[in-house]
């Protein structure tokens, strides 16, 4: 394996890179990170409100299912979340939202289909979310696990949107998903999910969740630090120094 900093071609400079923001990567913080021994911490979302909400019961199985594996689980219940911008960011609901997921480790997304896509209530909650937080990143470097239930037969276009947000909020998406074809068929009247090879598949996104996050939570620090912020953050500092100087 070729080490950074070992140069074999000539033409192998870097006149626009910032030397002193370089860094080489450290395999041992990979290899043997200082390991955390709480129990991993899981926030789960879901994208209904109904009063029979499927969505909400695949979430509560999940939960159950975490908690089995060791975890510890919150489960935000989005009734009475604003739209986003429609509210300060200080509004009780905001806050609970937030305040979780700093607290997290881990995120479950579960989210109805409807008219081809996640729903309103589970894009509003993400959407309130930000990528920063006074310094501090409420997703970034955090696992995150998909779900959808869907009224008809088995789709995969909630889960593949929420993807692309999990990516876009910098989380580690795991590999495996789950998608409920009919759950009107999958749950019983108390609402919990009856044994199939569905209920099979998000005992093992959990199973994978866990492992995951078990992998990223140690190595995250690591994981994300970036050399574009550590240039910017460099900026920033070297602006506020030159302006108290004026």
């Amino acid at each position: 394996m070729r080490r950074a900093g070992a140069l074999s071609d000539p033409m192998d400079t870097f006149p626009a890179l910032r030397e002193e923001q370089f860094r080489a990567i450290e395999e041992q913080a990979l290899i043997t990170p200082e390991h955390k021994t709480h129990a991993p911490r899981i926030l789960l979302l879901y994208g209904s409100l109904r009063e029979r909400s499927y969505s909400r019961f695949a979430t509560q199985e999940a939960a159950r299912l975490l908690r089995r594996f060791g975890a510890e689980t919150r489960i935000f219940n989005p009734a009475g979340l604003p739209l986003p911008d429609d509210s300060p960011a200080d509004h009780p609901k905001v806050a609970e939202l937030r305040e979780l997921a700093l607290w997290s480790e881990g995120m479950v997304w579960c989210s109805p289909e409807r008219h081809g896509a996640m729903t309103g209530v589970m894009k509003s909650q993400i959407d309130w979310i930000p990528l920063s937080m006074g310094g501090v990143r409420p997703t970034q470097g955090r696992t995150l696990a998909v779900m959808q239930v869907n009224g008809g037969s088995q789709s995969f276009n909630a889960v593949n949107q929420m993807r692309i947000l999990g990516r876009w909020m910098r989380m580690v998406t795991i590999p495996n998903q789950s998608s409920v074809p009919k759950a009107f068929n999958e749950f019983d009247e108390s609402g919990r999910m009856k044994p199939s090879p569905f209920y099979n598949r998000i005992v093992d996104v959990m199973e994978e969740l866990i492992k995951f996050t078990l992998l990223v939570r140690d190595r995250a620090d690591h994981l994300v630090d970036r050399y574009s912020e550590r240039v910017e953050t460099a900026a920033e500092v070297s602006k506020r120094v030159n302006q108290q100087r004026q």
